[in-house]
């Protein structure tokens, strides 16, 4: 971030010591920080993690804007980038390694199959999107997309960063919830956090009509 954006427009700094002393708020030094030092998670699902190792490599080089190497744990990083096909079987997976990241915590979906399911939408082991079970900050389209596509997402993320306040944060609220359900593969998959709408259409608690006559699951009676 440049002097013009850390500084403190509204407050004048005498010239003599305008190369020693930097005004700014809380939240524009708090950002810039974050910002300039993301740790992202290292694993791939697919094709377009073999985009994201390039993008890592001496040619394009992430370390630049402070990235550095990738962190083979969560609790030592602060960006997932998922980049591939999300299957049923992995989803729950990655919603555990996403919990087990420390906030604040960003998600970047790199390629089509990460953000809505490409061209194995509606399979039957794919997962339309990785935004279906957690939160997604920034979507590179591609099939797969390029490492510069890849920067460029990555950059527009730090923006993003730098944009936010403290008071406005989600994870800084005190009703913040911040574990997200693992979802459970059985015959399909279920997410925990729809289990009162699966229940409902399963045993259809609602009252219905038989015979001419509206009956109540619940009560087992007639009228």
């Amino acid at each position: 971030m440049s002097d013009e954006k850390l500084n403190n427009p509204g407050i004048e700094i005498p010239p003599e010591l305008s190369n020693q002393i930097a005004v700014t708020t809380l939240d524009k030094i708090y950002n810039w920080s974050r910002a300039k030092s993301l740790w992202p998670m290292m694993f791939g699902l697919a094709c377009c993690a073999i985009e994201m190792i390039i993008t890592a490599s001496s040619r394009f080089d992430f370390s630049r804007f402070g990235m550095e190497v990738m962190r083979p744990s969560p609790r030592q990083a602060d960006v997932m980038l998922v980049s591939g096909t999300v299957t049923k079987k992995m989803i729950p997976q990655i919603v555990r390694l996403y919990n087990q990241m420390s906030e604040p915590r960003y998600v970047l979906a790199m390629g089509a199959c990460a953000s809505g399911g490409g061209p194995f939408k509606e399979g039957y082991n794919v997962v339309s999107g990785v935004d279906k079970f957690i939160p997604v900050d920034i979507y590179v389209p591609g099939c797969p997309p390029t490492p510069q596509a890849l920067l460029h997402g990555l950059i527009m993320l730090t923006k993003k960063i730098e944009t936010e306040k403290l008071s406005e944060a989600e994870w800084y609220k005190k009703d913040f919830n911040e574990e997200i359900p693992v979802p459970i593969l059985g015959p399909d998959l279920i997410d925990p956090r729809k289990y009162d709408v699966i229940k409902n259409h399963t045993f259809n608690e609602d009252p219905f009509i038989d015979g001419g006559l509206v009956i109540d699951q619940k009560q087992g009676e007639q009228s």
